[in-house]
Formats: C-alpha cells, structure tokens, sequence
C-alpha cells in the first residue's frame, strides 16, 4: 500500500504540466478589415479562427491572443500608437474587445451587435472605436472604450465592407453594396450623460457609379487628408473630395479588385490574379506593378531561382488579392491572397520590391495530420526527425519539417514551415477561397484528400480522397506511384500493419461500410474485402506480433470488430473473434503504447479502452469536460502516459491515460477539430482543423521551460517474452519504490534484476535471461547506484 501511494504521488508531479500554443499555421482572413499592421514595430496582425496571430516578418516569429468566448475573430484593427488591439467577432451576440498588445490581456469589451461585426477601427487620437455588424445587423456604434460605452449609432440599409477614420477624428467613412457613407462625430458633443445619441451620416455622390459595389476604402493621409480612396469590385480606384463628391477615377485594367491601402505616398490596390497596382494619391497617376506572388500548382520548395516563382508564364493562374495593409515606418506592404498565402513585400524602392516573408498555408478543411516516424535507421529515412503531414480539401497533401537540423534545439519547432506539396491530379481550382463566403459558415464542397497513413519503415505515404479514391505515394521522391479507385464513397482511415509481424499490409475504410486489405509487395493486390459493418466505418487499427495479427475497427453503426489473421489455401484471411455493439456510434480509435489495447471515442463523450486479444474492457472514463458535444477524435502519445481528445465543443481535452484525469482543456480553432497527431518526442500537439489552420501545442511542465510531454518514468512493456525497461532521467529518486513495486508485481526478486555493479548492466525476467540487444536502458548507470 505505501508503494501505491508513491506512484500516485509520482504520477501526480507528472501531469502538472501547461500547454502553450507555439504556432500557427493558417489565416482566416478575407479582406483587408482582417488584417492590420502595428506602425512602429512592423508586427502584422490577422485572425486564425479564434486566435489572433501577431507575426514579425522579419524574425518569422508568432504570438497569439486567445479569444476566451470561443468566437471566431472577424475583423481587427491596431491603435495608432500601436499599444491597443481591437477585435470583432462573429456569431451571436458578439463583442467589441479591446487587447493590450504588450501584455496579451482583454482590458475592455462592449456587446453592441446581434450577428457578428463586419469591421472596426480605432479614431487616429486613440479615444474612439467605431464597429460595422454584418448584413443582416446593419448597425454602425461609436465606442468610447476606455469609459465602456456606446455614445452613437444609427442604421445603414446595406452590406458594409469597410471602414476608415479621417486623420483629424472629425468623421468616418463606411462603403460598401452601393454605398459610401461620411459619419460626423460632432453630434456625440451634445449628448446627455450616459445616453447614446443617433449618429449623424451624409451620403457620398457617387453619380453614376451610384450602382457600385465598394469594396474597399481609406481615408487619405497628410495633404490629401481631405481626400477618400474607394475602390469598386469591378475594378475602379474612385477618388472622393472634401465635399463627398466622386470627382475622379481611374481604371485598373483587371478583371476584378477587392481591397486598398494609403499612405501619404501610394495608393495600393490589390486586384486579381495576384496584382498589385500603385498609384499616386495626388493626381491617381499609375506608379507601378508589384510582383505578383507564386502561380497556382507550383511547388515552391523547388524553385532555386526567383524565375521559378514569379516567372512570367502566360498559362499560368495566380491567386487573387484579398487584403492589404502598408506600414508607412518599415514600408513593407503585407498581402493576403485567396490561396491563404501571406506575402510581406519590402517597397522602400517602388521600382525593385523585394520579398521580406512568405508562408503559405491550405486553403480548404485540413482533414488528418501524419507525423513521420522515428526509424531504427536514420539513414533510410526519406524525411527529416519532427516532418509531418497535412492533407485538405484544396487536394494538396503537403509537407512540414523545420529548418533546424537538431532536434535538441529550442527552437526546432517555431521554425516550422511549409517546405513541399502534392497537387493531386494537378487540379488547381480548389485553391481559391471565395472571399463572398467568409461571412458566416465555412463551405466545404465534396472535394480534395480525406485521409493519411505513412507506412512503418517511413518509404510510403496512402491517401484516401472523398470520391473514395487510393492513392500510394512514394516519400523519398514525392511522386504517386498508384492509384486504386477503392470505393464508392469517401475513404474514412487508413491502416498499415506493423513491421513486427514480417507482413506489409494496408487497410481502407470507407463510408461505403467496406474494408478492403491490399498486400503492399504484391504491387497492392486486393487480400480481402470485409463487409462486417453497417454503416461507415471511421476507424481502423492493426496490432499484434509475427505470431498474430489482428485487426480492429469500429464504425457508426455501434459496433466494434475483433479480427485475427490466419493463413489458408488461398492466402492470407481476417476472421471474426470477437463483436462488441455499444449504445452510441463509435467515432475514433487509438492504440496504446504496447499495442495490446485500444481507446475508443465514442458519442456519448466517454472513452473506452479494450483489450484487442479478448475484446473485454479494460476501462471507461469521460472524454470531455463538458455536457454538449460528441467525441470525435482521440490519440495517445508515444509514450503511452496521455491521451488527447477532441470534441463537437471544439475544445480539446488531454488526459492522464491511467488515472483518466484531465490534466488541461485547450481551445483556438474556430471549427471541429478533425485531426491531432502527438510529435514522435512527445514534446507538441499538433491539431487541424476545418477553419483551414494546423496549431501546434508545446505541452510543458509547470513552471518550467517548456520541455514537452514527460515520458512515464518508469514503462514495462511483454512482448514476446522480452522484458523492456524504459527509464527516463528525470526523478530518479522517486522512482526506486516504484520501480521495486513493479519487481513484486512482476514476482522478480531484486538480485535477479541486478547482477552486475553498474557499467555492465544485465537485465532479467522469470523466465530466461536476456541479451543486451533485448532491451537498452536510458541513463542506467545513475540508476543502478541509486538502487544498489
């Protein structure tokens, strides 16, 4: 009993730990309302589902602002002395926030809309906000944010796209479907106290542009303060004078244009095809034309000269132009373009731009993350330590490893990057994201690649798409070496057998409630095709050793398969030995650390660990915090000691696997999380999302540095008849009663576990003794003295 005590006392130490989010990779920004720039330090700022972003181009590195509402951020905007941040948010009944940049803190918040908040900005003096709703709230409010409270509002009767205050704080401009509207702030003066007082609005004379859609817009700055820019989706850069009159407007010869940014010198007008064209605020004469970015399908890793990326291919498609915000200190002009890449071009000298930073991110739902895993033999490795995958609905599958070469190093993980891709079938159309979609609910049409597996020796990555398509690539070249149209209907998970068992076996599982196993030596020839299941099957797992194989699976028909291998006359066959059927479908499914038992989300929250040999369970315990929601996605870390889950809610919760106790609640995306991968060291998280971002979670002890996820500091693992000790150098003292606890339960006496003084430490189980390629020891030498 006093040894029991201690290992809850030493596992207690082991889950005090935090999380922190490391990095983003993703933007959901739409149009330049999203999207915004500090004007002394040069930071850029832009939403990622409920995460606010802040990047330094210069160093490529990211801090985050957490949205505690679990609303997705819509539209921000930074205070002119760049001190202040304020948000907007989608959803019902959203607020207006207010964030200390430095400190990372809400120091204000007002909810004045029903339906979301189209954009904000803060007057050029600091003292006011102003915050448009979405079309269907139409409601223009005036904040006093440091007193909290709304001091004007009134009606506008179309959809607002943008707005920008005029450098002396006299008045605002909102444009948008066939408006421009200037609002004067002169009436607040006269209000009573604590009353909010209609705000005053005069209409822009837009002549025959009266039927317009403005989707652009910003106020002039120095001596063309008195001036407003406009520009139109049919591609019009519009000049308004002090009078609210359209006097003036140019052309800018493309086929459409989306957003504008002005500084006392340019006027920067992004169009399509990945155009940028200047102009002078003055007399709107044309300055220049700024590189566009990379065309649609390359693959930027393998471009060794500029000519790859921005060489001019007259077939080429380019991404077209969302949002941009110009830094008059840096003059650096930041880009968002409908691909969700991010571009951040240095324009000190108009006629040779140069790139200051680059990131391209999907632009469709990332549906599954794979981690490359760690080989016995680093030399046949076709990827580099940490690399992992990322497949989405934009049918790219693209590939992430860092820039540092030592995987000891601090910073291995925040120098993450995009590095290659896989355009399947070389169809770009799903590149794009439409700008029209981004108020209110994501769309995601029945395209791209759903599922990812990468084989145990690191050579083959499977992919399932939605169209229920096969496909085998080879990682060492990146290239399809086969493609098998499986099914009917989307393929769901993807299953390779584990090296151990001398069989080189994959498994897809569709919606078509099918299972087909192909022999991956015989050129993926079909084994067998199992229709057990009901319904679509939505998980799928191999486990055994060279003596036995065995299959599980589980779907939504509530049902839970145990299949062994055996071998007959005709071949390989997966036979039925155990069936399970539980109350509530069945949505994940993960394996533990020795591979013995299986952990089962399941949609009445709970997960359910079974021994895969007999079938019976093992344990149940919640999966999830809270009341609502169903399980969708559940994983265990290498080690075996934590389990992540994620929910409907989208909060995802990790677990002490033994105890079942949650040891932290995580948040940010703005969607279901439909993917999460633990790092092969244990150290990050990693989670994507339908909101088109991938997260990376450092998991850190308490209080200190963050070094990750802890390995059980003391894990027995029996498999076929090998006694392996894993010890990891962290308390070594607290682990010598756990360690003799285990040496009683495993009936071993503690002369026949030492037999040696340390420097030549032999290993023993009850059965036969063990040579040292049986087993290897972390810092066992410290350990032996210790003990002896």
């Amino acid at each position: 009993r006093r040894c029991m005590f201690e290992t809850a006392s030493i596992r207690s130490r082991y889950t005090d730990f935090i999380v922190v989010l490391e990095k983003v990779l993703g933007i959901t920004a739409s149009s330049s309302s999203a999207l915004t720039c500090e004007p002394s330090t040069g930071l850029v700022a832009y939403p990622a589902g409920c995460v606010i972003v802040i990047l330094s181009p210069k160093k490529n590195k990211q801090t985050h602002i957490f949205n505690t509402s679990r609303k997705t951020f819509s539209a921000l905007a930074f205070s002119q002395n760049g001190k202040y941040l304020v948000t907007g948010e989608s959803g019902h009944m959203p607020c207006v926030r207010v964030w200390d940049v430095a400190e990372r803190t809400q120091v204000a918040e007002v909810q004045c809309h029903k339906y979301g908040v189209a954009c904000v900005s803060f007057s050029p003096n600091g003292s006011y906000i102003v915050s448009v709703g979405y079309q269907h709230d139409r409601t223009v409010n005036v904040w006093e944010w440091k007193k909290g409270t709304v001091i004007a509002s009134n009606k506008v009767s179309s959809r607002v796209l943008a707005v920008s205050f005029s450098e002396d704080n006299s008045y605002f401009v909102t444009a948008g479907n066939r408006h421009v509207k200037f609002w004067y702030l002169d009436a607040s003066k006269e209000r009573r106290v604590n009353s909010t007082v209609p705000l005053i609005g005069r209409s822009g004379l837009l002549g025959e542009h009266q039927n317009s859609q403005f989707c652009g817009l910003a106020c002039g700055r120095g001596s063309m303060a008195s001036s407003t820019y406009c520009i139109t989706h049919t591609g019009l850069l519009c000049q308004f004078n002090s009078n609210r009159q359209l006097d003036s407007w140019v052309d800018l010869k493309t086929t459409s244009a989306q957003c504008l940014s002005v500084s006392e010198t340019f006027v920067f007008c992004g169009c399509a095809d990945g155009t940028v064209r200047v102009f002078s605020p003055q007399d709107l004469r044309y300055i220049s034309t700024l590189h566009r970015p990379h065309c649609l399908g390359v693959d930027v890793s393998q471009g060794t000269q500029p000519g790859h990326l921005f060489g001019a291919n007259p077939e080429a498609q380019y991404p077209d132009t969302l949002a941009l915000t110009f830094d008059p200190v840096t003059r650096h002009l930041s880009c968002v373009y409908n691909d969700h890449s991010v571009y951040v071009w240095d324009v000190q000298d108009i006629r040779n731009v140069g790139k200051v930073y680059s990131a391209l991110y999907h632009s469709g739902c990332v549906w599954s993350v794979e981690t490359y895993p760690e080989l016995e033999d680093s030399s046949v490795a076709c990827l580099s330590p940490g690399s992992f995958l990322t497949c989405s609905s934009d049918n790219t599958i693209r590939l992430w490893k860092s820039e540092s070469t030592q995987s000891h190093a601090p910073d291995y993980w925040t120098k993450l990057s995009f590095t290659s891709d896989l355009y399947v079938d070389g169809d770009t159309q799903y590149l794009k994201a439409e700008a029209e979609k981004a108020e209110g609910a994501s769309q995601d049409g029945k395209s791209g690649i759903r599922v990812l597996e990468i084989s145990p020796d690191g050579q083959l990555l499977a992919a399932g798409d939605r169209s229920g398509n096969l496909r085998i690539f080879g990682l060492h070249f990146m290239d399809e070496l086969q493609k098998i149209e499986a099914h009917d209907s989307e393929v769901l998970c993807l299953a390779f057998s584990p090296t151990e068992t001398g069989l080189h076996l994959l498994a897809s599982a569709s919606r078509d409630r099918l299972i087909h196993i192909f022999d991956m030596e015989k050129k993926c020839n079909l084994v067998q095709t199992v229709y057990d299941h009901s319904a679509s099957i939505t998980a799928i797992k191999f486990t055994g050793l060279s003596s036995e194989l065995c299959m599980v699976s589980c779907g939504a028909d509530k049902s839970i398969y145990f299949r062994s291998a055996e071998k007959t006359s005709e071949g390989l066959s997966f036979s039925r030995s155990h069936h399970i059927v539980e109350k509530s479908t069945l949505y994940d499914m993960d394996l533990d650390a020795t591979r013995t038992h299986t952990a089962i989300a399941c949609q009445d929250r709970n997960i359910r660990v079974y021994n895969v040999q007999s079938g019976k369970m093992k344990k149940c315990f919640k999966g999830s915090l809270n009341d609502d929601g169903t399980l969708l996605k559940v994983q265990l870390d290498p080690s075996g000691m934590f389990l992540a889950t994620s929910c409907s809610d989208k909060n995802i919760c990790i677990f002490d696997y033994e105890s079942g106790e949650c040891v932290a609640t995580l948040f940010g995306h703005s969607e279901i999380v439909t993917g999460m991968k633990f790092s092969q060291d244990c150290r990050h998280l990693i989670t994507v999302s339908g909101d088109r971002k991938q997260s990376f979670l450092t998991l850190a002890k308490e209080n200190q540095s963050p070094l990750g996820l802890y390995r059980n500091p003391l894990t027995f693992f029996f498999t076929n008849h090998r006694f392996v000790l894993l010890i990891s150098d962290l308390c070594l003292d607290l682990c010598l009663e756990l360690l003799l606890f285990h040496v009683r339960q495993c009936r071993m006496r503690k002369a026949d576990l030492i037999r040696n003084l340390p420097g030549t430490a032999s290993v023993y189980n009850s059965e036969r003794k063990l040579d040292s390629s049986d087993y290897y020891v972390l810092n066992m030498n410290i350990f032996l003295t210790k003990m002896h």
